[in-house]
């Protein structure tokens, strides 16, 4: 009997050497390129355009030749007025219909924008993205398919994509389906984003272009980096004598390892639980196998600021030129986008950026931590104009609208925050403050967030998307209140042990190349066995 478990324990640990020693070997490349590029996505996202730089690059808005209402130019295109806005392009008044996907019909005879007439006109759009720049606007290349940088624009595709011979090594992306520019970027950004962002997401375009496969990579990758973890922590402390029991060359030692794996063991002994909880907070970023699945928003939650669908029969002409008379005081609008308080449409207006202004949102992909300001905006009713322009609905309707939300079910507490708490935040400084907060009695512990200045809830969280929050958000940017907002603390906290998951990952590739080339010298001298004939057929062939 107790041989048998002598022989159980030696296969456990054997089982789990081995298992951590391979899968080591297998994902230690890619860990050091995770914990590198994490340094850098610190201080550098993915390339691209700033709403608020688009709006300053927009065309000013002219309604003269506005003959169309929403509701009469969506019934010509056969399209739902689900969402609409109001602005230019190719001098004259189009709508927006839809979010994400936009289709574009002008105000002025209602045919639709079936895309641009070709590179020329291309260049004329592009060039109002370069203000300044008197040189030479090359073509690089027609985009049929995403290239690195355009793989999440893949709607606005085909794509014209032009160079500029300025300092800054831009590139600008005209989109045939809009009409306008989809991205710039400059060489300092590409090269960070490859750094980072490619880096670390494993973003790397024949991968990337397939969605489903670059998904299940980085789930099962993963996955497979936590059991390694795992192992490797187990492992560690079990081989780990605080009481240097251990001699290497006749000297105390807490590890039996020497060299490079020693260095390695005693990394992996301080930076073992980072690595694992950064790992597995990177699975969660996937969303894997429904884990902490939220259950959806109410029909109620979502009707108790809006009252509803958009009423786009009260979008007429006479309130789109009635909202411009009175922002029009405050600032020029270019663009006007439909919103709804309450069963009542508003149209909604933000001051464009000079383009001196503008300056400070480009290269959006560099320091994505550092403070923006908020664009100044106007509201307007289209049932009453006469009311003038508004910048917030108030705080009572704040509550009135949180009582809507969640019907018959009880308050826990509510409270105005002039802070951000540990759900509620930005760490650009952008999300607007105060907001009303108000916490409920529900088996979901549905917490909601009321703007007063955006007119409804801006944020939903319950009891399983909370506990989300902290193992995802929390520990792998580490933007915990006490420590997130406090720069630099934040930075040093993050690179040191980022460094540390560096030395704890690199400290592998040596042993693993040298235990790689072992095994492939035994695998190439190995031979199978000759099978010698018969003695009897070896004397018949004498014979």
């Amino acid at each position: 009997m107790r041989s048998l478990l002598t022989l159980w324990v030696f296969d456990w640990r054997k089982l789990l050497a081995y298992t951590h020693r391979w899968l080591g070997i297998a994902g230690c490349v890619l860990f050091v390129a995770w914990f590198a590029s994490g340094i850098v996505m610190m201080y550098a996202r993915m390339p691209g355009l700033a709403a608020e730089e688009r709006l300053a690059r927009a065309e000013p808005l002219d309604l003269s030749a506005v003959r169309l209402s929403p509701a009469d130019a969506a019934t010509k295109a056969g399209v739902r007025a689900e969402r609409v806005q109001v602005g230019m392009l190719r001098g004259r008044p189009i709508y927006r219909f839809g979010a994400r996907e936009q289709t574009i019909v002008f105000a002025d005879t209602g045919e639709s924008f079936d895309g641009m007439v070709g590179e020329a006109e291309a260049r004329q759009v592009a060039r109002r993205y370069a203000p300044g720049y008197g040189g030479e606007i090359r073509l690089a290349g027609y985009l049929t398919d995403p290239d690195q940088w355009t793989l999440s624009s893949r709607g606005e595709l085909p794509m014209y994509r032009f160079v500029l011979d300025d300092e800054a090594g831009t590139h600008l992306y005209v989109s045939e389906v809009t009409g306008d520019v989809a991205l710039r970027t400059s060489r300092a950004e590409r090269i960070w984003g490859y750094l980072g962002p490619v880096f670390h997401w494993v973003y790397f375009t024949p991968l990337r272009r397939n969605g489903p496969l670059w998904s299940q990579f980085i789930i099962w990758s993963s996955l497979i980096g936590c059991v390694m973890c795992i192992t490797g922590i187990i492992w560690g402390l079990w081989r780990f004598s605080p009481g240097s029991r251990f001699r290497l060359k006749r000297v105390p030692s807490i590890s039996p390892y020497a060299g490079w794996m020693k260095w390695h063991h005693i990394s992996g002994l301080i930076f073992g639980i980072v690595t694992l909880t950064w790992t597995y907070s990177g699975l969660l970023s996937m969303g894997p196998f429904d884990w902490f699945r939220s259950p959806a928003p109410t029909q109620a939650e979502r009707n108790a600021s809006t009252g509803g669908p958009l009423k786009v029969e009260l979008l007429t002409i006479d309130s789109i030129r009635a909202a411009v008379d009175a922002i029009e005081p405050a600032f020029q609008p270019k663009e006007l986008e439909s919103m709804q308080f309450r069963g009542e449409p508003y149209w909604l207006a933000y001051r464009a950026p000079s383009v001196d202004q503008a300056a400070q949102w480009m290269n959006v992909g560099l320091l994505p931590r550092a403070p923006v300001p908020r664009l100044e905006h106007r509201y307007v009713s289209t049932v009453h104009p006469e009311r003038g322009a508004i910048t917030t609905f108030g705080r009572d309707a704040m509550t009135e609208i949180a009582h809507a939300a969640m019907p018959g079910v009880a308050i826990q507490d509510s409270v105005w925050l002039d802070e951000y708490d540990g759900y509620y935040y930005d760490s650009r400084g952008s999300r607007t403050l105060p907001v009303l907060r108000v916490r409920y009695a529900d088996t979901n512990q549905t917490w909601l967030y009321l703007d007063p200045e955006r007119g409804g809830i801006v944020q939903r969280s319950g009891r399983v998307s909370r506990l989300r929050r902290w193992l995802y958000q929390g520990f792998h940017s580490l933007d915990f209140p006490f420590l997130y907002f406090k720069r630099p603390l934040w930075d040093i906290v993050v690179i040191l042990l980022s460094i540390g998951g560096t030395v704890l990952s690199f400290t592998t590739i040596l042993p693993a190349i040298r235990r790689l080339r072992r095994h492939g010298r035994v695998i190439a001298a190995w031979r199978p066995a000759r099978k010698f004939p018969a003695p009897s057929v070896v004397a018949e062939r004498v014979n």
